[in-house]
């Protein structure tokens, strides 16, 4: 279903376009940074955490369409920033951007986006662009802001068109940090920021970043561990010579195949070594491939701060069948039906039925497919770091 305002012909007023792959062409109000910007284009339901939603790793590649009508409402800061590397290309909104009305706020949401090189597009029917999405699939895109309104329409298809989409992308070693460091940061609390690590802390947590949000750390440090963060091609070897109690696999964009090209290896030498692991997203995902199961691109993906998610198996004792509610973000997904018999489904959407959760049997080695660290139940999936750090050495 095309948005009403989809025409090649430019209304008065537009300085924004987003130009899809198909050849349709929907205008609005251009702000945050200029220039453009080719991407996934994808939607997310979550009232809150734009901000966090801008800076999350996962989102490398995508121009995130928020279905919520007022985004930018609280303004931005610096506390509220999930990483500093490549996020969101982009995002959509219904709203034209007001004033920010927060305490916290210490900056427009339009200057931060600008200042970060992120475009954004006001005035759409994100409505209709969203049952477009949910009809046809996430199609490749292209965003674009001119203050003068001046655009080459017939360019931006043509890279849209081009751009190969997320399919077969490893995009895990463009955001993956360079070199390891000591993590340092505890969980935040209001009138005191963020706490601090205790560096000499036990557990010790090997944390590879594929891509990885901030506040995971953060819930690692919070549950007891002492967390070293290393790249996402790092070795065996490498992890083992920091002498881990258990390792992390982190969250992060791209598609997880692609990614498990280097990454699987590593984590087969780990599971071989009983070394215990905890995946989140696509960690979550490296860690069934490892075990043997496939990956799927998905038709829309699951991204917002309100899914269902309900606990499966005989593992969970009296606490089978409870539901959580969750954040995710994520366009891939594990194959229940690819799980081998060693691997037991632990968690599945009650959107869709999708896989969410793993765990491999006779190791102490399980992922979930959503965003524990997030918080939207806000504390429904705590329990996950305390059973990862609480089962350590």
């Amino acid at each position: 279903m095309a948005d009403p305002a989809s025409s090649r012909a430019q209304p008065s007023g537009a300085t924004g376009v987003l130009v899809l792959a198909d050849g349709t062409v929907i205008w609005g109000r251009g702000f945050g940074a200029t220039g453009s910007a080719v991407g996934e284009v994808c939607f997310n339901t979550a009232m809150t955490g734009y901000q966090e939603v801008m800076t999350d790793p996962s989102y490398a590649a995508q121009i995130v369409t928020f279905t919520f009508p007022h985004i930018g409402n609280v303004g931005a800061n610096a506390e509220d920033v999930e990483s500093k590397v490549e996020g969101a290309v982009g995002c959509i909104v219904r709203e034209d951007v007001t004033e920010p009305s927060n305490f916290r706020s210490i900056e427009k949401f339009g200057e931060w986006l600008a200042r970060n090189g992120k475009i954004g597009l006001s005035g759409i029917d994100t409505r209709a662009l969203t049952r477009r999405i949910r009809m046809s699939g996430a199609p490749n895109a292209v965003i674009a802001h001119a203050p003068d309104g001046k655009f080459d329409i017939d360019a931006l298809l043509k890279r849209a068109r081009e751009w190969p989409g997320l399919e077969g992308m490893d995009l895990a070693i463009r955001v993956t940090r360079e070199g390891g460091e000591q993590w340092g940061g505890g969980a935040w609390t209001l009138g005191k920021g963020y706490g601090r690590a205790a560096f000499d802390a036990k557990p010790h947590v090997v944390a590879i970043d594929y891509g990885a949000k901030d506040n995971i750390f953060r819930n690692l440090v919070t549950a007891g561990a002492r967390v070293t963060v290393v790249p996402a091609k790092t070795s065996f070897d490498e992890i083992m010579a920091l002498k881990p109690d258990g390792v992390f696999l982190s969250n992060g964009p791209g598609d997880p195949a692609a990614t498990g090209e280097y990454a699987v290896p590593v984590i087969r030498a780990l599971l071989d070594a009983d070394v215990p692991l905890f995946g989140i997203c696509l960690g979550h995902q490296l860690l069934a491939l490892a075990a043997g199961a496939k990956t799927i691109k998905m038709h829309q993906g699951h991204r917002g701060a309100n899914h269902p998610v309900q606990r499966v198996g005989e593992g969970w004792g009296e606490t089978s069948g409870l539901v959580e509610i969750t954040s995710m973000n994520h366009g891939f997904a594990v194959d229940a039906a690819t799980l081998p018999e060693n691997v037991e489904q632990t968690h599945v959407s009650l959107f869709d039925g999708t896989n969410c959760g793993i765990a491999i049997k006779g190791k102490n080695a399980f992922a979930v497919q959503y965003h524990p660290e997030a918080s939207p139940g806000p504390q429904d999936s705590f329990y996950l770091f305390e059973k990862f750090v609480g089962g350590l050495g």
